[in-house]
């Protein structure tokens, strides 16, 4: 029979709970409402926050109270294992509120266990109870229950608990497979987890099929380069531990694919070899990489490697043997050491039985290091194999090696295409022929050079410089006509046919251009001014002309060596068709030679033939080239001619030159007029060069030495007069020389008249110069806004005015700023106020231009002049003065000249 709710055990239960865990007066008005709809999730979320603050255990009771109501309420189930979490969280994991914790999520999973949240609650905690086992069942429970679409939520907090420290490794590579097939995506992690394991085959089987996967992307960023450097470290680490795997075709396929570590590459697959004990296999693929890289960084690492494989194998070596000898004088008893001496007995003669091979592992060391040069070099070589430069290094290595020397100007030759050549691809020839020549075999030397001359260069110039070494070394060897028949030889014009048939072809090759070659024409030339006669120099020198390959230098040449056998007529004919070939600036040695030469030999005897090169000469000759023609010219008229014609030539000579050098030949051209006609016929060409139109400067000094000639002469007004005039040209600020100079000439033929004139002059010129007439307040302040009143008032105090008369200026200077505006507004620059400015009626009235200043203290110590007590003379201003007066009727503003002139005759 049911038990009633008043029933004994039911009262004996109740009887064993505490009183505070009744209900209370305050928990009456929730409680009937309960009672009234037990099912209703707002009345018992309700009460449960009403009671917030109560003891667990009470909030306990309400939880199983609602929960016995509503088992399917997610929201009073969250709430209840949020709040037993918190409780428990503080204790130690061995405690029993533990073990109620998991069963009331074991309780909340029967009608939960399709909400992610709950598991997640409960699997942290069991993980975090380290009860894995559990744990792991009921990973698998919260997986068959879910649907596929939450399980990533589960997978992470799984694959975290089999991370774990203590979680069997055969547990935890089950769970990384499984996840495999939910999301194969994340192999990388299972990769790192078999490298933690250290379970080195599967992870290198797991790399080596991920790389075999052309669609596989790395969700961790790798590239597929990265993961192929660690699956060579993974092979290569532990190549005793992994077996399946091809490991030797695996790094070569990736040394194929990536070259831009290659010699970590290499480096990995000789590790790979060593970690196996297979020395010599290692070796081998040293070797073959130090063969096959072609940049300088992968060469470095795999000799590093390389050397330091030979460097262990040699210590060990060494080790070895040391430690063998300590053991030689142990116990020899027993059947080992009988054995052992037996063996030795029989096999101590035989090499195979020899263990010490420490000399043949130095030797090997040694010769790694003897090798790095030639091992470099073929480096080099593979990144451009067409590198003359490294070609000739290479077989610098080889010096005291003549086979091995003459092996690599063979292959060299041979490899280097002319055409893609970087250097000079005849120096090999040229070096190969050599390198027999000094070996004393010049049958072999005249092989190469005859190979040589085939070869179908770049340039003309490469196969002309193969020419002349090959005569040069027949001339070493004092085989002068052999020489001479191979400039002839290399010098022939080829056929009408060979032309027709290369033109057929369309590739011309520089064996038809050679006959023009001016390099090898040149040397030619010199071997039959050695070794020819006359008439060969001259064939060959006229072949030169008439293939049109000449320079001027070889119109000298030939006019030289025709002068020093008499023929003084065919070296002029040869001068004049170099003339007729070259134009300026490279005919001006020709002429000038040519002149000289011709004067020298005829003199006056064929004065007119003269003139008339000299004509031709200067005729076609510019401007900056003249100069010297002209020299020799006048040279001529004087040494030979007539001193007008001469002077003549000075004359057409100095209009004739650069601008730059008219002054140098104007001092030339009045130094020979003074020697042949006298001084006073100097005056017309100063008075010429003064007016020709020469520089400032040069005008200037032409000036100062035309003043000097007529104070020389004793015409002391002319010269003063030629002193006014350069006055224009030279600034007193710049030019002192010139003004020290008039005044020393003022001083010792002047008066204090001319003196006063001079210094006028000088202000005058200044103040031209400077643009600038210090003594006007109104032009100061027009020409610069930021000078102020009393720099104004300073140069008047510079100027002569005196102290008392300052600050009657001073007020007067500073409203008259304001009269400086032009009646449409703007300020008048660059107008020197004469006194009046501006008329009522807008008439224009003329001021002075010219430039008006206060004089200045004199220079010599006699003259005391006060300019207070002296007026300006009316003259100076002319009709202005007048017409300002009449115009203005006395109101308008005055400058500031007259206001100093007023109130000082006040």
């Amino acid at each position: 029979m049911e038990k009633s709710p008043s029933s004994p055990s039911t009262s004996a239960e109740s009887a064993l709970l505490p009183p505070v865990l009744y209900p209370t007066v305050d928990d009456l008005p929730y409680e009937e409402e309960i009672l009234r709809n037990p099912f209703n999730l707002k009345l018992w979320w309700r009460y449960l926050v009403a009671r917030s603050e109560s003891p667990f255990e009470k909030r306990r009771i309400i939880y199983e109270r609602a929960l016995k109501a509503l088992p399917g309420s997610y929201k009073i189930w969250n709430a209840y294992l949020r709040e037993r979490l918190d409780r428990v969280r503080p204790l130690p994991i061995s405690h029993d509120l533990y073990n109620h914790l998991n069963n009331t999520f074991e309780r909340a999973l029967v009608t939960m266990h399709k909400m992610p949240r709950i598991w997640i609650m409960f699997l942290t905690s069991l993980t975090d109870q380290r009860l894995i086992t559990r744990a792991r069942r009921t990973f698998d429970r919260a997986l068959c229950a879910l649907p596929v679409t939450q399980h990533d939520r589960i997978w992470s907090l799984y694959l975290g608990l089999v991370s774990l420290a203590g979680v069997p490794v055969e547990t935890s590579l089950r769970v990384y497979r499984r996840y495999l097939l939910f999301d194969p995506s994340h192999i990388e992690d299972l990769i790192e987890f078999l490298l933690r394991s250290q379970l080195w085959q599967e992870a290198a089987e797991r790399l080596a099929s991920v790389l075999n996967n052309d669609s596989f992307h790395s969700i961790k960023g790798k590239t597929r380069h990265q993961l192929w450097l660690e699956l060579c470290d993974l092979l290569t680490r532990h190549a005793t531990d992994i077996s399946g795997l091809n490991v030797d075709a695996i790094i070569r396929g990736g040394i194929r694919k990536y070259t831009d570590e290659i010699g970590r590459l290499w480096t990995s697959l000789a590790d790979y070899y060593v970690r196996r004990g297979l020395y010599e296999k290692a070796r081998d693929i040293f070797e073959e990489g130090l063969a096959n890289v072609v940049t300088v960084r992968d060469f470095s690492v795999i000799f590093d490697s390389y050397a330091q494989f030979e460097q262990s194998a040699l210590a060990a070596k060494i080790e070895t043997t040391e430690n063998e000898f300590d053991g030689s004088d142990g116990d020899e008893g027993g059947d080992k050491n009988g054995i052992d001496k037996l063996s030795k007995k029989f096999l101590e003669n035989f090499w195979l039985n020899d263990d010490d091979d420490a000399d043949l592992r130095l030797a090997r060391l040694e010769s790694l290091f003897d090798r790095r040069p030639e091992l470099l070099n073929s480096v080099l070589l593979r990144q451009n194999p067409h590198n003359v430069e490294q070609w000739h290094r290479r077989v610098k290595l080889f010096e005291g090696n003549p086979t091995r020397q003459i092996l690599t100007f063979t292959e060299a030759v041979r490899t280097v295409d002319p055409m893609k050549a970087v250097g000079k691809p005849h120096t090999l020839w040229i070096s190969f022929a050599r390198l027999y020549e000094d070996h004393n075999d010049l049958v072999n030397a005249r092989v190469i050079f005859d190979k040589a001359v085939q070869v179908n260069y770049k340039a003309v110039v490469n196969l002309a410089s193969v020419w002349c070494e090959w005569a040069e070394m027949e001339l070493r060897h004092k085989n002068f006509q052999e020489a001479l028949e191979l400039m002839k030889k290399s010098t022939a014009e080829p056929s009408v046919e060979v032309k027709r048939r290369v033109a057929a072809d369309g590739n011309e090759p520089v064996q038809i251009r050679l006959h023009k070659s001016l390099r090898l024409w040149s040397f030619y030339v010199d071997l039959e001014e050695s070794l020819g006669t006359l008439e060969s120099t001259r064939a060959v020198y006229e072949r030169i002309l008439d293939l049109r390959i000449a320079t001027p230098q070889i119109i000298l040449n030939y006019a030289f060596l025709l002068e020093e056998h008499k023929y003084f007529e065919d070296a002029f004919k040869v001068y004049e068709r170099g003339v007729k070939i070259f134009k300026y600036p490279h005919v001006k040695d020709i002429w000038v030679t040519y002149l000289s030469k011709f004067v020298k030999r005829y003199g006056k005897n064929k004065l007119e033939r003269a003139r008339e090169l000299f004509e031709h000469a200067i005729e076609k000759a510019p401007a900056q080239d003249v100069k010297p023609l002209y020299l020799q010219y006048a040279k001529l008229e004087e040494d030979y001619g007539l001193a007008k014609r001469a002077m003549k030539v000075y004359d057409q000579a100095v209009k004739a030159v650069a601008n730059d050098e008219k002054l140098n030949m104007y001092e030339i051209y009045i130094a020979r007029a003074a020697e042949i006609f006298g001084i006073p016929k100097t005056r017309e060409i100063y008075e010429q060069a003064i007016e020709s139109g020469l520089p400032d400067n040069a005008v200037r000094t032409m000036c100062m030495k035309y003043a000097e000639l007529e104070r020389n002469l004793g015409e002391i007004d002319r010269a003063r007069a030629i002193y006014v005039f350069a006055s224009q040209f030279a600034d007193p600020r710049s030019d002192s020389e010139f003004w020290k100079k008039w005044n020393d000439f003022e001083v010792q033929h002047g008066n204090e008249d001319t003196f006063r004139e001079m210094l006028r002059v000088k202000r005058s010129v200044l103040a031209s110069f400077s643009q600038t007439h210090l003594i006007l307040p109104e032009n100061l302040m027009q020409k610069d806004h930021k000078m102020n009143l009393e720099e104004a008032v300073d140069t008047l105090k510079r100027a002569g005015v005196p102290e008392d008369e300052m600050a009657a200026l001073e007020r007067q200077l500073a409203p008259s700023t304001t009269n400086l505006i032009a009646k449409d507004g703007s300020r008048m620059m660059n107008f020197v106020s004469a006194g009046v400015e501006s008329q009522p009626n807008d008439k224009k009235v003329n001021t002075n231009n010219e430039d008006i200043e206060l004089p200045e203290e004199s220079d010599s110590d006699d003259e005391k002049i006060e300019i207070a007590q002296k007026d300006v003379p009316n003259t100076v201003f002319g009709e202005l003065a007048h017409n300002v007066t009449e115009e203005s009727g006395g109101n308008a503003p005055l400058g500031a000249l007259e206001r100093i002139k007023r109130q000082r005759k006040q």
